[in-house]
């Protein structure tokens, strides 16, 4: 449970566009600019390296994105560690763990770097203010800078480097309320656009990635979880401009039992909400964190609730103690 949900930070890692332009600056004035932003990390073809860091935490990783005629296609890398490999051919995702061990996932709605920006910018307009940075330099690319400013203390200030000629994001950071860096993506190295990017990896469909994983069969994971499904579980303290945008209950292999998840954005942070039934639970962490991701448990009868959310602390506080179970 905690890997998804930390994936709204990395994995998902919750960073997108935002907020209301109020300002002369002719590039901010120019919505076109914010779309191009928001779909460049769909539509441009890249093979870089990029660098994640979050409170005192490191990872290196390779990223390839090819877009063509059949649609999107990805290859992330981890560098450090155990080896490991993820391929996306448009919704379809393959995973490969260390000794070729494969599986096979439907690609749920979520964001990752530098696919950060959402398409819809009115409704970060409603929670953000937007400001142009100064012109920089990243992996030896010219970069806009953009500041999103939260119009509440309920977000983080975002701060992002977009590459002038095609808005591809090649840095992002999350500040927080002292102006001090908590959460960092940057593009250490980037070829943007090349015709010479390997494509070989691409693979076309379940049969293919079976032969190349060395194996003669390849089976889907069992369904995991069950979409559309209301729980019955309501969550009356949601802060202002965080609309829920999923709601499920989704099974968990080490639970007995499917956990309830919903989900709330704005667009930029999101907020994750587990709920799963316990017995003879004595220890309750309460409130941790490391970077921009936080994370609170309480017990509600005999469920226990976790809240994860790229927020500050008091707003998973806040969010975890308004749960409460009103009946299907």
């Amino acid at each position: 449970m905690r890997i998804e949900s930390l994936k709204l930070g990395a994995s998902f890692l919750l960073l997108q566009l935002a907020a209301g332009v109020v300002c002369a600056d002719p590039l901010l004035e120019d919505s076109d600019w914010l779309k191009t932003m928001a779909f460049a990390g769909h539509q441009t073809n890249y093979c870089g390296v990029f660098v994640y860091q979050s409170g005192g935490r490191v990872e290196m990783s390779r990223i390839t994105h090819i877009a063509d005629r059949t649609g999107e296609h990805e290859r992330l890398e981890g560098l450090d560690g155990l080896k490991r490999e993820v391929i996306r051919n448009n919704d379809k995702v393959w995973l490969y763990l260390g000794d070729k061990k494969v599986r096979i996932e439907k690609r749920r709605a979520q964001r990752a770097f530098p696919a950060l920006l959402p398409e819809q910018i009115q409704t970060l307009k409603e929670n953000y203010q937007i400001s142009q940075g100064e012109e920089d330099r990243v992996a030896d690319y010219h970069a806009h800078t953009v500041i999103f400013q939260p119009k509440d203390g309920l977000r983080y200030t975002r701060k992002m480097w977009a590459h002038s000629e095609s808005g591809l994001l090649l840095k992002a950071v999350v500040l927080d309320e002292r102006g001090r860096v908590i959460e960092e993506y940057a593009f250490s190295q980037i070829e943007i656009g090349g015709k010479n990017i390997d494509r070989k990896w691409i693979v076309p469909n379940e049969t293919e990635a079976a032969r190349l994983a060395g194996q003669k069969n390849l089976s889907p994971l069992p369904k995991a979880s069950f979409e559309n499904a209301p729980s019955g579980w309501q969550v009356d303290s949601v802060p202002a401009g965080f609309k829920k945008i999923l709601e499920m209950r989704r099974v968990i292999a080490d639970k007995k039992l499917p956990v309830v998840h919903i989900v709330y954005s704005d667009g930029l942070s999101g907020i994750s909400v587990f709920i799963e039934k316990v017995s003879d639970v004595t220890d309750i962490p309460g409130l941790s964190g490391r970077g921009a991701v936080h994370m609170y448990n309480r017990l509600v009868g005999d469920n226990l609730v976790t809240v994860v959310g790229e927020v500050p602390p008091r707003v998973v506080i806040q969010v975890a103690d308004s749960v409460r179970y009103a009946g299907e």
